[in-house]
């Protein structure tokens, strides 16, 4: 049995906002379709909007894109009840129930129906039990003969119109991964029935628009999409050209920011924008991250920053973190203190009223405005069954150019939005610089001190947008042998003498144990040959033991070289140390530095300036 329905269930009028629709399978053929809808008895065929249930078959959509997530609906939207409408086709006694779950994941039946026909069945359920956690769902059985499910909708009656949204999305040299991702959002006819614009920002050299997907896209979507040019600005330049663009052509829209690498879930659209139409007030609302490469597994259910030791990325309390969705529900209500810009929605008045994000280049923008959102007022919600597939993190090396800017930007984050305590930072960026010069790291500990001593330069050098910084801290890495990944095959080391040496477990006094390592080091009493250090085993303390060691990159795709240099070790600390003193003596002034920059550097006509555009000059509307 064929459905022939279209995704979503006609309404009369503009009565009822479709809050989530059923979606049964996904994107691509590599994510898990149990994702979606689960098929716990009998048999099914599940197509994108909707599923096939052989008789004497159970599924339900109590899944991480089939559940509804009541908790942050009733907590953060002025949603009191929701509608579950679906269309059942059938000539056998089907039976669908509306559960709902609590904090705890124990479960309860809301209501029950039945048909022996083909029917249009409604669910209604009040958001009034929900205020910490749970979400709802709908269970199917089928008896005696199949069932087709189709036409999924959770509604809410409003006479409010829904708001526009526009996306933007930056892209450098990811051209085939960004036009795939313009290409899911082309794909789907409601969702790009509710897409405003969608800015393609391109920044690089392969260029998107040569390719021919992005064309078929380009004809599907004619000028919904507007695709720009510029030097390349980073990912904070590339963004806020988006918010630019669309907030001077016009005002009430919203804008979802997105990364050009992810797979795309275009559902995620339809659900950011209407959690954003109804919420109490305006709110940045961002889709939860899923790996790529593990595609059931879930990056964190929410993010906060931890401002005394300037980490971002920080699990909230009792978020789920590294999760398989398949295995785990996210019942509890957290709350994020900013989200990522894989992709998130910002509102229209949140623009207005803080203004553009800062030039940064790279690395804690996406933080900087959510913190600046939060003071303003402008809560963030790090929405469940709302998501986007993004490379996973752990596959990507610590030792890279990106640790400047993350050094750099958290200090500048910090200086606007905390007290930098500079005792603490202190210890911590002289132990952390310890621990990579013990462990043979010289690239990134000059990596991380630069970030600090152009951050001592003042604000000035935040005045080009990144571009200088960018390409001199790569120039400066290539003088570190270490920082260079080798095929592992053809490295340039004796293959046949490398001999691997495994960790033995964590040390228990670790700052006794880097002592220990470091003075080791200085004085050449360190394990000679070459010796090779799989990634699971590059921990500082293992590694500091010997004089040349092959270390697996993070990546697997090769291996970087270590070798111990007496001179370049001892350079490196005492400039450590300098800097740290530097650090404490001069951040108060600093400080007020980056707060008094801080409005010139997020106005629009110093990002016009970046972009080399007339600020007062019409937007890119007309070259779409």
């Amino acid at each position: 049995m064929q459905s022939t329905a279209p995704a979503t269930i006609p309404h009369s009028g503009h009565d009822r906002l479709v809050l989530q629709r059923g979606v049964f399978l996904g994107p691509s053929t590599r994510v898990n379709p149990d994702l979606y809808v689960q098929i716990e008895k009998g048999s099914g065929d599940r197509r994108r909007h909707d599923m096939t249930l052989a008789k004497n078959s159970f599924a339900h959509t109590n899944t991480y894109f089939g559940r509804f997530a009541a908790s942050y609906w009733q907590r953060w939207t002025t949603v009191g009840a929701v509608t579950a409408s679906l269309r059942i086709a059938t000539s056998g006694r089907v039976r669908v129930r509306l559960l709902a779950s609590d904090i705890a994941g124990h479960r309860r039946i809301v209501s029950v129906q039945e048909t022996r026909s083909d029917a249009v069945l409604t669910f209604e359920a009040p958001l009034d039990k929900f205020v910490d956690g749970g979400a709802l769902w709908l269970e199917f059985e089928t008896f005696g003969e199949s069932a087709v499910v189709d036409c999924l909708e959770w509604t809410h009656a409003t006479t409010v119109p829904r708001r526009p949204v526009a996306i933007a999305i930056c892209t450098f040299n990811r051209a085939t991964d960004c036009a795939h991702t313009v290409a899911a959002l082309a794909s789907d006819d409601v969702v790009l029935s509710l897409i405003d614009t969608v800015h393609v920002v391109d920044q690089g050299t392969d260029l998107v628009q040569d390719q021919p997907e992005f064309a078929d896209a380009r004809a599907r979507m004619g000028d919904t999409l507007v695709y720009l040019r510029q030097p390349n600005l980073g990912g904070a330049g590339g963004f806020t050209r988006g918010l630019y663009e669309v907030t001077a052509s016009r005002s009430g829209v919203d804008v979802i920011l997105m990364d050009d690498d992810i797979l795309c879930e275009p559902e995620t659209v339809l659900r950011l924008s209407a959690f954003a139409n109804v919420t109490a007030q305006p709110t940045l609302v961002g889709a939860q991250m899923l790996f790529l490469l593990n595609p059931d597994y879930l990056n964190v259910g929410a993010e906060e920053v931890d401002f005394l030791h300037l980490q971002h990325g920080r699990t909230v309390g009792k978020a789920l973190s590294n999760k398989s969705m398949i295995k785990k529900n996210q019942e509890r209500r957290v709350d994020a203190g900013y989200n990522a810009w894989w992709t998130c929605l910002i509102p229209s008045e949140v623009v207005e009223e803080i203004g553009l994000p800062l030039p940064m280049f790279f690395q804690w923008d996406d933080v900087e405005y959510g913190v600046r959102a939060g003071r303003a007022g402008f809560p963030t919600v790090t929405l469940p069954n709302a998501a986007v597939w993004h490379a996973d993190f752990y596959w990507k090396d610590f030792d890279d150019w990106a640790r400047y800017f993350s050094t750099r930007n958290s200090l500048i984050v910090g200086s606007l939005h905390s007290d930098l305590n500079t005792t603490v930072l202190s210890r911590m960026f002289l132990r952390h610089i310890a621990e990579y010069v013990v462990g043979m790291q010289y690239g990134l500990a000059h990596t991380t001190l630069k970030g600090i001593e152009d951050w001592l330069s003042g604000p000035d050098h935040l005045a080009d947008g990144g571009m200088a910084a960018m390409a001199r801290i790569r120039a400066d890495r290539k003088e570190y042998p270490e920082t260079i990944m080798h095929p592992a095959a053809t490295a340039p080391v004796p293959s046949a003498e490398v001999r691997v040496s495994r960790a033995g477990g964590e040390p228990s006094a670790m700052r006794a144990v880097l002592a220990k390592r470091g003075v080791d080091q200085f004085l050449g009493r360190t394990i000679g040959g070459l010796v090779g250090v799989t990634r699971e085993d590059a921990h500082w303390w293992h590694i500091a033991r010997f004089d040349h060691v092959v270390v697996t990159d993070a990546s697997q795709g090769g291996v970087r070289i270590r070798k111990r240099d007496k001179a370049r070790g001892v350079a490196l600390m005492v400039r450590a140390v300098k800097v740290m003193r530097r650090l404490r003596r001069e951040a108060p002034a600093l400080q007020e530095q980056y707060r008094a920059a801080g409005a010139e550097l997020i106005a629009r006509e110093n990002w016009a300036r970046l972009y080399g555009i007339d600020a007062d000059a019409p937007t890119t509307e007309s070259v779409r």
